[in-house]
């Protein structure tokens, strides 16, 4: 390989791609949150049950989903620059869709495309790995991360305020604009960069499955995944029922407030990126694991509670975050040529389980309410601590070439 070849393949990661990136990171990722404040408003727009606007959230995940699945891997294939120029006008596009939809029916719609097109940030987070230092890959990917968790969180605070002083539809016409600002910088500034991968889509995706079989650490990282944000989700799509309840009697703004009080863990991301290059991932893990269970059983007795809720959400939001860059770390060291599609393999399962966490507290709420979505939660948190225990000593071996 010739060392011009090689400068095209692993452009620099100055300072102003780290900063485009963590920023473009967190405002397209903040678009997958907007409507979660904002469910209980949109079922009062429509005249639909709770339960039935939950689904609005469901949908949204389950486009996210597959847009990883079918879109990410491309990065290993295409341009990637332009792939994600070309993704940003679809996002734009079912942003002002959700803005306009006259039925409830039309926003789910439009909310699986906004998932669809707003998986951007898994196509910079693999690029800043594949950018960065060995040496410096967890603190790159905790700084990137940190991003995407601030989006992640503030979309929550943003969305609940603009829904409450000018209504929820206002909230999908400022993210298309903040889309086309984005769609600009990413023009302008970020690096592009030469795909490795020389087959054609349909082996590119075949290969997806070489990876499941052939890599027992991208197994148990997806599944540690899949789990902790199944209860991350459980959490934050029924908060907003809980505080509408009379021992609080708040609604959207509130739900949104505690967005805020959520971004507390980006600052652990960043310290967590930075110890996971110099501490054993899979020992880490355990630590942060342990986060999310002891605040499901904080929320548990917090049900009446506002400063039992933030302690829970502090505590929630570290230990999945943490957790996340983790295993973060550990995939992208497998095979440098295939990290996008190793992240659809790891990605796609952790919206999978956000999914079905999603859906899963929409039917024990009806009967249960907030004890069910503790219980799943912390019933999530124990079988995810015991596998990890279990397949400890046993998630290692070389990767093969996939190429």
């Amino acid at each position: 390989m010739s060392s011009t070849h090689t400068a095209k393949q692993h452009p620099h990661l100055t300072p102003l791609t780290l900063w485009i990136m963590t920023i473009a990171t967190g405002l397209v990722v903040a678009n997958i949150y907007y409507n979660q404040p904002l469910l209980a408003d949109m079922a009062n727009t429509f005249g639909v049950s709770d339960k039935k606007a939950q689904q609005i959230s469901l949908f949204t995940q389950i486009g996210y989903a597959t847009g990883l699945l079918f879109i990410v891997p491309l990065a290993d294939m295409l341009k990637r620059k332009r792939l994600i120029l070309i993704d940003f006008v679809l996002m734009i596009i079912s942003l002002i869709a959700c803005a306009m939809a006259p039925s409830v029916t039309i926003l789910m719609i439009a909310g699986f495309l906004v998932g669809v097109s707003s998986i951007i940030p898994q196509l910079l987070i693999p690029m800043a790995a594949h950018l960065a230092k060995p040496h410096e890959r967890g603190k790159k990917i905790g700084f990137v991360m940190s991003g995407l968790l601030i989006g992640i969180l503030l979309s929550r605070t943003l969305s609940g305020f603009i829904g409450e002083h000018f209504g929820w539809r206002s909230m999908f016409y400022i993210a298309a604009g903040l889309m086309l600002l984005i769609w600009i910088m990413i023009f302008l500034f970020l690096p592009e960069i030469e795909p490795d991968y020389k087959g054609n889509y349909g082996k590119l995706m075949k290969s997806l499955i070489h990876l499941v079989k052939t890599q027992p650490k991208l197994r148990l990282a997806a599944f540690r995944g899949a789990l902790c944000f199944a209860g991350f989700s459980a959490f934050w799509t029924t908060l907003v029922f809980l505080l509408k309840q009379p021992q609080f009697n708040e609604g959207s703004a509130a739900a949104g407030m505690f967005g805020l009080v959520g971004a507390f863990g980006a600052v652990a991301v960043g310290f967590m990126g930075r110890l996971s290059d110099k501490m054993d991932a899979y020992k880490l893990s355990i630590y942060t694991l342990s986060l999310i269970l002891i605040s499901f059983i904080v929320f548990y007795f917090s049900s009446h509670s506002i400063i039992g809720l933030i302690i829970g959400v502090i505590l929630l939001d570290m230990g999945v975050q943490a957790t996340h860059i983790s295993n973060q770390s550990i995939i992208f060291a497998l095979i440098p040529e295939a990290r996008n599609r190793i992240n659809t393999v790891y990605m796609v399962s952790y919206f999978i389980g956000g999914a079905l966490g999603t859906f899963f507290a929409s039917l024990v709420w009806k009967n249960y309410e907030w004890n069910g979505v503790c219980a799943i939660g912390a019933v999530l948190s124990v079988i995810v601590i015991a596998v990890h225990l279990l397949y400890y000593r046993k998630s290692s071996g070389n990767a093969p070439d996939v190429r």
